[in-house]
């Protein structure tokens, strides 16, 4: 081989070997940038969902919020509807009572009420009272039930109340009484049952 062959195979050796060279310097490039490349991608797809998930957690802490406060502002309407429909009831009830004052079955029920009174009191001293709107009931009732009554200072609506000192014992038939235990006790159910 001559020298310029020699020359030109060398050449072409050492351009065939640099390029093999630069080829697996790219080749390495490149692997390292597509692992690059693919760890971003996974990184970024790992931060996405993981701002999805923040995003959805949020929003259902968001709407249960909305939720608690509508249900609070529905409980909270519903309550005060509830206590002016209470309070209505009552004042209707109230203006029967009053009604039934005015009948002969009251006067009944105050005689029934007072011999309870002296019954139970048996041989012990029993102060029996009167409302004050029935102190011209007064007499009536003594010359029915042989009991002596006092008007009442205190306004319990209508009824009867009747102490025995001896034993410490408040006998409480006044309207007053019964009218507020039921005001306390009465509840408005739902047709599911719950208040």
């Amino acid at each position: 081989m001559t020298l310029e062959e020699k020359i030109a195979h060398l050449q072409t050796s050492s351009m065939e070997q640099a390029r093999a060279e630069g080829n697996a310097i790219i080749d390495s490039h490149r692997e390292a940038l597509e692992k690059e490349l693919a760890d971003h991608k996974t990184e970024a797809m790992r931060q996405s969902k993981q701002r999805i998930m923040e995003e959805k957690t949020r929003a259902k802490l968001e709407l249960n919020q909305a939720r608690a406060k509508f249900q609070l502002e529905q409980r909270r309407v519903r309550g005060k509807v509830q206590q002016e429909l209470k309070d209505k009831i009552f004042n209707e009830t109230l203006g029967f009572v009053r009604a039934f004052m005015q009948t002969e079955e009251y006067d009944t029920f105050l005689v029934k009420c007072i011999r309870q009174a002296e019954e139970y009191a048996g041989d012990d001293l029993v102060t029996v009272y009167i409302n004050a709107s029935d102190a011209d009931r007064q007499k009536k009732l003594e010359e029915k039930t042989g009991v002596s009554l006092t008007v009442s200072e205190e306004d319990f609506i209508g009824g009867v109340r009747a102490v025995i000192q001896s034993r410490n014992i408040l006998i409480d038939h006044s309207f007053r009484t019964q009218l507020r235990d039921e005001y306390e006790k009465f509840l408005f159910l739902g047709g599911d049952g719950v208040a």
